[in-house]
């Protein structure tokens, strides 16, 4: 045979490892029944041992943290079943099983029920999460569900009452384990969720083994968990246990006081928020009744600059100064017209034109006439708009209010007293009427 059609030639190594290839690839995790046997638990924790019947045996290992999950004890020849998944250990090459769950024998079947009944279920969208709803942020009445008399229904309130004590809890009793639990638990369930009394139902009970928490794998019951008009939170055993009626609903807690504290909020968180919006809501408001203090202030000095008695008094200020400036003007005209007449006549009585000197002198009888005809037009002018000036401010002045009957009210500093704020008893006030003054004293009214 020629070196060409020699075979590739493997080490051991590299046999092995597809070998564990082969295995790892080939078979799904796998569910086997058998008797322990070689049990072995080193110091590293991890738990070595096989699994044996009548016939045969396999190699298998648990390691650490899942070994420490373990809910009994592993024996010598006690009967259990396991789930894992087929390896083999490339040092010495070994074929074993490596184990993520393993439980005693005797709940065998109801795993299997179990299980398929899961598979169902989630096959009809039943645990979806897409159906799962929010809880209430502040629930004021939460339904507790569970056994008056178990472990988990004193820590649940606990938590409550330490939590958030304003929220109003109902224990609704039900057994929680045995043959009649489930029919009991369903019906409370649905008295409870149809009744409008509670935000949030919370289904929960302590730990134990798969047949103590069966009722909760109640299929009927599960479904009306799904169903729930309320939302729903369930806390079934202990953080590694998974019922199907916490797959239904809307969230699920490992543990009853893990529960508690997701239902309700932390009444010192709450505090803490509420200081917050507090000082937040003091340093708004002051600063909106300082700003609203400034336009005060704005206003009042706009309302002082307008005021009518102002406004008049400029009116005749420029009125005044227009006359002055017309009278000037005319004197200062009629004072160039004397001086060209007097130069006029002097020139005619030096050439002796009589009936001109006459007629100049007509003329200058006449410029002397204008201009006061021409300022008694404009101040009889400028009368009639100050008159109608007058009207106009009248109608907005707070004295024509006065004169319908009502009275300002103001401090000896002059202010205006707008409100009850303003006085206190003892004050000394001035009522301003239409005809007068009025002297008050601000009485005590317990007086």
């Amino acid at each position: 045979m020629s070196r060409d059609d020699t075979p590739d030639v493997l080490t051991p190594s590299q046999l092995n490892t597809l070998a564990r290839d082969l295995l790892e690839g080939a078979f799904p995790l796998v569910w086997v029944e058998g008797e322990l046997g070689n049990l072995s638990r080193p110091s590293s924790g991890h738990l070595y041992f096989t699994l044996k019947d009548a016939r045969a045996q396999v190699r298998c290992a648990m390691f650490r943290p899942k070994s420490s999950w373990l809910k009994f004890t592993p024996r010598e020849g006690l009967k259990v079943l396991a789930r894992g998944r087929l390896t083999l250990y490339e040092a010495r090459g070994d074929y074993q099983l490596v184990l993520d769950h393993m439980e005693e024998a005797g709940e065998g079947a109801l795993r299997r029920a179990y299980e398929e009944l899961r598979a169902r279920l989630q096959a009809e969208g039943l645990f979806d999460a897409s159906r799962k709803r929010a809880l209430p942020a502040y629930p004021s009445r939460i339904g507790v569900i569970t056994s008056p008399s178990g472990a988990a229904v004193r820590d649940v309130l606990s938590v409550l009452g330490r939590r958030f004590p304003l929220a109003e809890v109902d224990v609704l009793p039900v057994p929680v384990q045995g043959e009649g639990a489930p029919p009991q638990i369903r019906a409370m369930f649905q008295r409870a969720a149809a009744c409008g009394r509670y935000d949030v139902l919370l289904l929960t009970r302590g730990g134990g083994s798969l047949e103590d928490l069966w009722a909760f794998n109640d299929e009927q019951l599960t479904r009306a968990v799904a169903a729930s008009p309320v939302p729903v939170v369930a806390a079934i055993g202990h953080e590694t246990d998974f019922s199907l009626v916490e797959f239904a609903a809307d969230l699920r807690a490992p543990t009853p006081s893990a529960a508690a504290e997701l239902l309700v909020p932390d009444r010192d968180d709450l505090a803490r928020r509420t200081a917050a919006l507090h000082t937040r809501l003091q340093r708004q408001s002051l600063q909106r009744v300082r700003q609203a203090m400034q336009r005060a202030d704005r206003a009042a000095l706009r309302l002082n600059a307008q005021r009518p008695q102002a406004r008049l008094e400029a009116l005749r200020r420029r009125q005044q100064d227009a006359l002055r400036r017309m009278l000037l003007a005319w004197r200062q005209r009629l004072a160039g017209e004397q001086a060209r007449l007097r130069h006029a006549e002097t020139v005619l009585r030096a050439t002796h034109p009589q009936r001109r000197i006459q007629r100049l002198r007509e003329r200058l009888a006449l410029l002397s006439h204008r201009p006061k005809a021409a300022v008694a037009r404009q101040l009889a002018n400028d009368a009639l708009r100050l008159r109608g000036l007058a009207r106009s401010l009248e109608a907005v002045s707070p004295l024509a209010t006065v004169a319908r009957g009502y009275a300002i009210l103001q401090r000896p500093d002059r202010h205006v007293v707008r409100s009850v704020l303003d006085a206190a008893p003892g004050d000394r006030l001035e009522a301003r009427l239409s005809d007068g003054t009025l002297q008050l004293r601000v009485e005590d009214p317990r007086n």
